[in-house]
């Protein structure tokens, strides 16, 4: 059982090439719809049409029922908006995704019902501690910029088969040790030298980290890594299996509650539950987590009316990814250390996405692309975004 369903889109092609690399893509099922569900169970589509990008969702946009026609007209403008100031406004870094929001003149009921829908469970962290670069990305990149990049990859395996170490099986030259905590890394002259594993040192030719922004410092305090501008945001997963189906829809995006969206598995018996940004879920008791996610899940689907729930999990993560805060990009660090041979990965470093399975992939490969020139044989392993 997966913490939480972890997804995809097209735009993310660092990712869906490292799982090609992997031999896994075929494990990732992308749908064509985003069912957006309102309290009641009226859904509205949104779905590519006829028309070409950036002008492809117009028909089912203007079929969306639970936007009114001025706050369609709000969202509308707030389109035309970013494909102007991408590349041209300097500030995005700096400010938040809420004050460029209303800046734009977005009606609450915009900001709530799609802006907020779309962003908090994107970039896991509120509008008003999101910086707008980040709101900029996942609108141009995921909506705009391709009529097929807003396609939602959801895995049909559970992680720890998607990353099995089966995959690796057939790279001769890669050794997966699981248990083997790294105490800390050998420094010697500037250069880091290897790795202290259970009392044990083991020399490298160069040390790749890949530890979350919290642990990176105290594993090589030589290297002065600064991560005190970063804070963490939460994720909660709720999972519920019932005695029948509850829903016939494979996931869905659920408005004005706690809950954001659901992830159907075993013919709509078991539901995956996610709530991004879920600081204040943290303090609740778990009993008190499954009553409010069953009396906000029963508002979008009437089956659960007459299902009995059989079983329920909930996972709180406290550090599921750094705070993506508006001027902290010019904290977050580049691949190469101030120690020779020492190489920083993971989604909290520069890697031009922010805390995503994509960023997480662009910043292994641009980890990989400072270890061969480090041993001299230099190659490129990063894919342009596709716009």
């Amino acid at each position: 059982m997966d913490n939480c369903q972890h997804i995809l889109l097209r735009c993310c092609v660092n990712l869906l090439d490292f799982y090609e690399r992997m031999g896994v893509a075929d494990r990732v099922e992308f749908g064509k719809d985003i069912p957006f569900v309102e309290p009641g169970g009226r859904v509205s589509h949104f779905k590519r049409g006829m028309l070409p990008a950036p002008l492809h969702f117009t028909e089912s946009f203007l079929r969306m029922s639970f936007l009114s026609w001025s706050d369609k007209i709000c969202v509308a403008r707030g389109f035309l908006a970013i494909l102007w100031e991408r590349g041209r406004r300097k500030d995005l870094e700096e400010i938040s995704m809420l004050d460029w929001l209303r800046e734009k003149g977005q009606s609450p009921s915009a900001i709530e019902r799609f802006w907020r829908q779309v962003l908090v469970s994107a970039i896991n962290e509120e509008l008003d501690r999101m910086a707008a670069i980040h709101g900029f990305q996942v609108f141009w990149l995921g909506f705009l910029a391709s009529s097929t990049s807003y396609e939602m990859g959801v895995p049909t395996v559970p992680l720890v088969e998607l990353y099995t170490s089966r995959a690796w099986e057939k790279m001769p030259n890669v050794s997966i040790q699981p248990r083997q905590p790294v105490e800390r890394v050998l420094v010697a002259d500037g250069v880091a030298r290897g790795v202290v594993v259970g009392g044990e040192e083991r020399l490298a030719k160069v040390v790749v980290s890949a530890v979350p922004f919290e642990k990176a410092a105290g594993l090589a305090p030589e290297a002065e890594i600064d991560v005190s501008a970063f804070t963490h945001s939460s994720i909660t997963g709720i999972h519920f299996w019932f005695d029948r189906p509850v829903t016939a829809l494979p996931y869905g995006t659920l408005l004005d509650r706690n809950l954001q969206w659901f992830f159907s598995k075993d013919g709509g018996r078991y539901l995956q539950l996610v709530v991004s940004a879920s600081k204040p879920w943290l303090r609740l008791p778990r009993q008190e987590v499954i009553d409010l996610a069953m009396a906000e899940l029963a508002e979008f689907l009437p089956g659960l009316r007459e299902a009995k729930l059989v079983n329920a999990q909930v996972v709180k993560e406290a550090r599921a990814t750094y705070s993506a805060l508006p001027g902290l990009g010019k904290h977050r660090p580049g691949n190469r250390t101030k120690l020779a041979n020492f190489v920083l990965a993971g989604d909290w470093t520069r890697s031009g996405w922010p805390s995503t399975m994509e960023g997480a992939a662009r910043s292994g490969y641009l980890a990989a692309e400072v270890v061969t020139e480090i041993l001299g044989k230099p190659q490129r392993f990063l894919l342009p975004d596709i716009a």
